[in-house]
Protein backbone atom coordinates (compact mmCIF):
# COMPACT_ATOMS: atom_id res chain seq x y z
CA UNK A 1 0.00 0.00 0.00
CA UNK A 2 0.98 3.66 -0.87
CA UNK A 3 -0.40 6.34 1.76
CA UNK A 4 -0.61 9.76 -0.27
CA UNK A 5 -0.91 13.48 1.55
CA UNK A 6 1.02 16.18 2.82
CA UNK A 7 2.30 14.66 5.98
CA UNK A 8 6.03 13.84 5.72
CA UNK A 9 5.48 10.35 7.10
CA UNK A 10 3.05 9.49 3.69
CA UNK A 11 4.76 7.09 1.51
CA UNK A 12 4.29 9.78 -1.72
CA UNK A 13 4.29 13.13 -0.27
CA UNK A 14 2.02 15.81 -2.33
CA UNK A 15 1.19 19.52 -1.40
CA UNK A 16 -1.39 21.72 -1.67
CA UNK A 17 -3.86 23.98 -0.73
CA UNK A 18 -6.63 21.26 -0.47
CA UNK A 19 -4.46 18.25 0.27
CA UNK A 20 -5.09 16.40 3.30
CA UNK A 21 -2.72 15.39 5.31
CA UNK A 22 -3.44 11.37 4.93
CA UNK A 23 -5.50 12.00 1.89
CA UNK A 24 -5.76 8.73 -0.47
CA UNK A 25 -3.90 5.87 -0.94
CA UNK A 26 -2.67 3.44 -3.61
CA UNK A 27 -3.27 -0.45 -3.01
CA UNK A 28 -2.06 -3.40 -5.83
CA UNK A 29 -4.62 -6.13 -6.68
CA UNK A 30 -3.38 -9.90 -6.90
CA UNK A 31 -4.05 -9.28 -10.65
CA UNK A 32 -1.41 -6.31 -10.60
CA UNK A 33 -3.71 -3.65 -10.94
CA UNK A 34 -3.80 -0.57 -8.73
CA UNK A 35 -6.59 0.83 -6.76
CA UNK A 36 -6.84 4.61 -5.56
CA UNK A 37 -8.69 4.79 -2.05
CA UNK A 38 -9.97 7.93 -0.94
CA UNK A 39 -8.67 7.98 3.18
CA UNK A 40 -11.48 10.28 4.24
CA UNK A 41 -10.12 13.47 2.84
CA UNK A 42 -11.74 16.66 3.66
CA UNK A 43 -11.68 17.74 -0.28
CA UNK A 44 -11.79 14.75 -2.26
CA UNK A 45 -10.01 12.83 -4.36
CA UNK A 46 -10.77 13.19 -8.12
CA UNK A 47 -10.33 10.90 -11.37
CA UNK A 48 -10.54 12.55 -14.48
CA UNK A 49 -12.58 15.35 -13.34
CA UNK A 50 -15.14 12.57 -11.35
CA UNK A 51 -14.52 12.01 -7.46
CA UNK A 52 -14.12 9.06 -6.36
CA UNK A 53 -13.64 6.57 -3.20
CA UNK A 54 -12.18 3.93 -4.77
CA UNK A 55 -11.50 2.89 -8.41
CA UNK A 56 -8.56 1.45 -10.58
CA UNK A 57 -6.35 3.48 -11.66
CA UNK A 58 -3.74 4.25 -14.83
CA UNK A 59 -1.28 6.03 -16.46
CA UNK A 60 -3.44 7.90 -18.76
CA UNK A 61 -5.58 8.67 -15.24
CA UNK A 62 -5.59 12.35 -14.18
CA UNK A 63 -5.72 12.07 -10.32
CA UNK A 64 -6.72 15.29 -8.71
CA UNK A 65 -6.14 15.62 -5.09
CA UNK A 66 -8.83 18.11 -3.12
CA UNK A 67 -7.88 21.05 -5.74
CA UNK A 68 -6.39 21.81 -9.63
CA UNK A 69 -3.16 22.55 -7.18
CA UNK A 70 -2.41 19.18 -6.63
CA UNK A 71 -2.96 16.85 -9.49
CA UNK A 72 -0.64 13.67 -10.69
CA UNK A 73 -0.59 10.67 -12.72
CA UNK A 74 0.04 7.09 -11.48
CA UNK A 75 3.25 7.52 -12.29
CA UNK A 76 4.24 10.59 -10.38
CA UNK A 77 2.54 9.47 -7.82
CA UNK A 78 4.52 6.27 -7.57
CA UNK A 79 7.79 7.78 -8.54
CA UNK A 80 6.79 10.05 -5.04
CA UNK A 81 6.67 6.77 -2.95
CA UNK A 82 9.99 5.31 -4.79
CA UNK A 83 8.25 2.89 -6.82
CA UNK A 84 9.62 1.87 -9.77
CA UNK A 85 8.71 -1.25 -10.21
CA UNK A 86 6.78 -1.00 -13.55
CA UNK A 87 10.28 0.12 -15.22
CA UNK A 88 11.92 -2.50 -13.55
CA UNK A 89 9.39 -5.07 -14.98
CA UNK A 90 10.24 -4.08 -18.74
CA UNK A 91 14.01 -4.54 -17.90
CA UNK A 92 13.34 -8.42 -18.15
CA UNK A 93 12.68 -8.27 -21.72
CA UNK A 94 16.02 -6.12 -22.19
CA UNK A 95 17.76 -8.52 -20.64
CA UNK A 96 16.00 -11.72 -22.28
CA UNK A 97 16.61 -10.13 -25.44
CA UNK A 98 20.02 -9.74 -24.65
CA UNK A 99 20.72 -13.30 -24.15
CA UNK A 100 18.77 -14.20 -27.17
CA UNK A 101 20.90 -12.33 -29.36
CA UNK A 102 24.57 -13.54 -27.60
CA UNK A 103 23.47 -16.92 -28.39
CA UNK A 104 22.73 -15.60 -31.89
CA UNK A 105 25.87 -14.21 -32.39
CA UNK A 106 27.60 -16.63 -30.63
CA UNK A 107 25.71 -19.87 -32.51
CA UNK A 108 26.20 -17.80 -36.10
CA UNK A 109 29.93 -17.05 -35.56
CA UNK A 110 30.41 -20.58 -34.58
CA UNK A 111 28.66 -22.08 -37.79
CA UNK A 112 30.47 -19.81 -40.23
CA UNK A 113 33.74 -20.56 -39.19
CA UNK A 114 32.99 -24.36 -39.55
CA UNK A 115 31.06 -23.78 -43.06
CA UNK A 116 34.67 -21.76 -44.22
CA UNK A 117 36.42 -24.56 -42.64
CA UNK A 118 34.76 -27.59 -44.55
CA UNK A 119 33.90 -26.05 -47.60
CA UNK A 120 37.33 -25.88 -49.08
CA UNK A 121 38.08 -29.69 -48.04
CA UNK A 122 33.88 -30.46 -49.92
CA UNK A 123 35.38 -28.82 -53.20
CA UNK A 124 38.69 -30.49 -52.94
CA UNK A 125 36.64 -34.00 -52.61
CA UNK A 126 34.73 -33.45 -55.57
CA UNK A 127 37.69 -31.47 -57.48
CA UNK A 128 39.24 -35.06 -56.17
CA UNK A 129 36.37 -37.06 -57.79
CA UNK A 130 36.21 -35.10 -61.04
CA UNK A 131 40.13 -35.47 -61.42
CA UNK A 132 39.72 -38.93 -61.38
CA UNK A 133 37.60 -39.36 -64.13
CA UNK A 134 38.34 -36.90 -66.42
CA UNK A 135 42.25 -36.22 -64.95
CA UNK A 136 43.80 -39.17 -65.74
CA UNK A 137 47.13 -38.84 -67.78
CA UNK A 138 46.68 -34.73 -67.57
CA UNK A 139 49.82 -33.36 -65.89
CA UNK A 140 48.21 -29.85 -65.98
CA UNK A 141 44.99 -31.10 -64.34
CA UNK A 142 47.77 -33.42 -61.81
CA UNK A 143 49.03 -30.18 -61.32
CA UNK A 144 45.99 -27.91 -60.17
CA UNK A 145 44.67 -30.57 -58.22
CA UNK A 146 48.17 -30.84 -56.44
CA UNK A 147 48.07 -26.78 -56.08
CA UNK A 148 44.66 -27.00 -55.00
CA UNK A 149 45.24 -30.12 -52.02
CA UNK A 150 47.84 -27.73 -50.73
CA UNK A 151 45.89 -24.34 -51.13
CA UNK A 152 42.29 -25.06 -49.81
CA UNK A 153 42.85 -26.49 -46.61
CA UNK A 154 45.01 -23.74 -45.50
CA UNK A 155 42.38 -21.03 -47.21
CA UNK A 156 39.48 -22.63 -45.08
CA UNK A 157 42.30 -22.32 -41.76
CA UNK A 158 42.68 -18.60 -42.74
CA UNK A 159 38.87 -17.51 -43.68
CA UNK A 160 37.47 -19.80 -40.40
CA UNK A 161 39.96 -18.20 -38.32
CA UNK A 162 39.04 -14.51 -39.99
CA UNK A 163 35.49 -15.15 -39.16
CA UNK A 164 36.11 -16.22 -35.49
CA UNK A 165 37.97 -13.27 -34.87
CA UNK A 166 34.88 -11.56 -35.41
CA UNK A 167 32.44 -13.01 -32.83
CA UNK A 168 34.22 -10.89 -29.77
CA UNK A 169 33.72 -7.50 -31.51
CA UNK A 170 30.13 -8.26 -32.41
CA UNK A 171 29.57 -9.64 -28.78
CA UNK A 172 31.39 -6.61 -27.11
CA UNK A 173 29.12 -4.27 -29.06
CA UNK A 174 26.00 -6.13 -28.26
CA UNK A 175 27.23 -5.47 -24.63
CA UNK A 176 28.35 -1.94 -24.61
CA UNK A 177 24.69 -1.26 -26.16
CA UNK A 178 22.61 -3.42 -23.22
CA UNK A 179 24.98 -2.00 -20.55
CA UNK A 180 23.57 1.51 -21.19
CA UNK A 181 19.96 0.24 -21.30
CA UNK A 182 20.35 -2.23 -18.20
CA UNK A 183 20.32 0.37 -15.69
CA UNK A 184 18.61 0.82 -12.49
CA UNK A 185 15.26 3.23 -13.63
CA UNK A 186 15.50 6.00 -11.04
CA UNK A 187 19.50 6.72 -10.37
CA UNK A 188 20.94 4.98 -13.38
CA UNK A 189 23.19 2.95 -11.65
CA UNK A 190 24.50 -0.27 -13.95
CA UNK A 191 23.09 -3.77 -13.56
CA UNK A 192 26.51 -5.39 -15.59
CA UNK A 193 24.77 -8.17 -16.61
CA UNK A 194 23.71 -9.48 -13.32
CA UNK A 195 20.64 -12.26 -13.86
CA UNK A 196 16.91 -9.43 -13.76
CA UNK A 197 15.78 -12.62 -11.34
CA UNK A 198 18.75 -11.94 -9.02
CA UNK A 199 18.31 -8.07 -8.96
CA UNK A 200 14.36 -8.74 -8.70
CA UNK A 201 15.27 -10.93 -5.79
CA UNK A 202 16.47 -8.54 -4.04
CA UNK A 203 13.38 -6.30 -4.34
CA UNK A 204 15.36 -2.43 -4.48
CA UNK A 205 18.56 -0.47 -5.67
CA UNK A 206 20.98 -0.91 -2.87
CA UNK A 207 22.33 2.81 -3.64
CA UNK A 208 18.96 5.25 -4.29
CA UNK A 209 16.46 2.46 -2.60
CA UNK A 210 14.16 2.83 -5.58
CA UNK A 211 11.43 -0.23 -5.09
CA UNK A 212 12.35 -2.32 -8.03
CA UNK A 213 9.83 -5.31 -7.10
CA UNK A 214 6.96 -5.31 -4.85
CA UNK A 215 5.55 -8.41 -2.53
CA UNK A 216 2.79 -9.74 -3.94
CA UNK A 217 -0.44 -9.06 -1.71
CA UNK A 218 -1.48 -11.78 0.55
Amino acid sequence: MIRIGKAGDNDAVVTGDYVSRYHAQLVRTEEGIWMLEDAGSTNGTFVNGKQVLRRPVREVDRIMFGGEDCVRTLTDILHAAGDYSTEFEALKGTYEAFLAEKVRIQSSGIFKVRLLQTLPLAFLGIGGLVMGIVGKGNSLLSGIGLVAMICLPSAGIYLGARQSAKIPGLLQEKITDFRTKYVCPKCGASFGEQPWEVLASRGRCPACKAVWKRADPQ
